[in-house]
C-alpha cells in the first residue's frame, strides 16, 4: 500500500508506524485507519516489534471530526464497527509486542489507541484525555475496555465523566501506562526498548500475550491449563533452548525470534 497519512521505517528488527497528519494533531480519518490496519498486519509479518507514535506535537488527537460531511451524515455504530474494531483487533492481536510511544498528547480514540499497545511508554510531556463527554459521547475505541481493567473502577469511570487530562506521571502511577520518561532522550529511549523486544523470544512473547490477554475471561484453573498449554509450546522452541545454554554458559543469549 502506498501510505498517505503513515510513515514506515523499519531497522534492527523493529518496524516503527508514525501516523503522519502532523497539520491536524494526527487525528484519525477513515484513511488513516486502513491504512493502520493494513500497516499492523503487513509489518508484523517480518518484524519482531512494533512501535508506533506520532509526528510533531502530538500523538493522536482523537477522531477527525471534519471526516463527515455534517453532523446529520455521522454513523457512528457504522464507524466504530466496520474501522476501529478491524484495526483494535490487529493491534490487539498483533504476534509480536507492540509499543505506543505516545510523544504528545493523546485525546479520546487517541488515548485508546495508544492503550491497545502491549506497552507504552509516555514521555512526560504527553496527556492522556478521554475527552469524549465534552461533545456528549461515551469512551469508545475499546477505552471502556482497557481503561477499567488498567486503573480500576474509580478512576476509569472519573475519567470518563470529567474528560480531565491525566498527565504521563500520572498515567503511570495509576497503572494506565508502563512508564513515563523525560522528554530529552524520549525516543532513544523508547528505541532502546523496542530493539530490546526485536532481540528477544519473539515465538514466546506471542505466547506471553495470548496469555495474559485471555487470562480475563478465566477462571483460574482454566488459566493454569492455558499457561500449561502454552509453556509447552514455549519448550518447544529454538529459543528456549538457547536461552537455557546461555544461562549455563554464562553468556548473552541470541535469539533468533522461533
Amino acid at each position: 500500500m502506498d501510505y498517505q497519512t503513515l510513515r514506515i521505517t523499519r531497522q534492527d528488527g523493529y518496524a516503527v508506524i508514525t501516523l503522519n497528519r502532523p497539520d491536524v494533531k494526527n487525528a484519525l480519518n477513515t484513511q488513516m485507519r486502513a491504512e493502520l490496519n493494513h500497516a499492523f498486519k503487513t509489518e508484523a509479518k517480518t518484524a519482531r516489534a512494533i512501535v508506533y507514535t506520532g509526528a510533531g506535537d502530538a500523538f493522536c488527537s482523537g477522531q477527525d471530526l471534519s471526516d463527515a460531511k455534517s453532523i446529520a451524515s455521522v454513523n457512528l455504530e457504522r464507524t466504530l464497527r466496520d474501522e476501529y474494531v478491524p484495526l483494535l483487533r490487529a493491534i490487539f492481536d498483533c504476534p509480536v509486542p507492540t509499543i505506543a510511544a505516545v510523544n504528545g498528547a493523546a485525546a479520546g480514540a487517541g488515548a485508546n489507541l495508544a492503550l491497545a499497545a502491549d506497552v507504552v511508554i509516555a514521555s512526560e510531556k504527553a496527556v492522556f484525555l478521554q475527552a469524549f463527554a465534552r461533545i456528549g459521547l461515551i469512551p469508545d475505541a475499546g477505552g471502556t475496555y482497557w481503561l477499567p481493567r488498567q486503573v480500576g473502577f474509580a478512576r476509569a469511570m472519573g475519567a470518563a465523566l470529567f474528560a480531565e487530562p491525566v498527565s504521563a506521571k500520572q498515567a503511570a502511577d495509576w497503572g494506565m501506562i508502563w512508564e513515563a520518561v523525560a522528554d530529552d532522550g524520549f525516543e532513544a529511549h523508547w528505541r532502546s526498548r523496542a530493539a530490546k523486544l526485536a532481540a528477544g523470544p519473539t515465538a514466546t512473547y506471542g505466547y506471553a500475550k495470548q496469555a495474559i490477554r485471555g487470562s480475563y475471561a478465566n477462571t483460574l484453573e482454566e488459566q493454569l491449563l492455558v499457561e500449561a498449554k502454552l509453556q509447552g509450546k514455549c519448550g518447544k522452541t529454538r529459543d528456549f533452548r538457547e536461552g537455557v545454554m546461555a544461562f549455563l554458559e554464562k553468556r548473552p543469549a541470541e535469539y533468533e525470534g522461533r
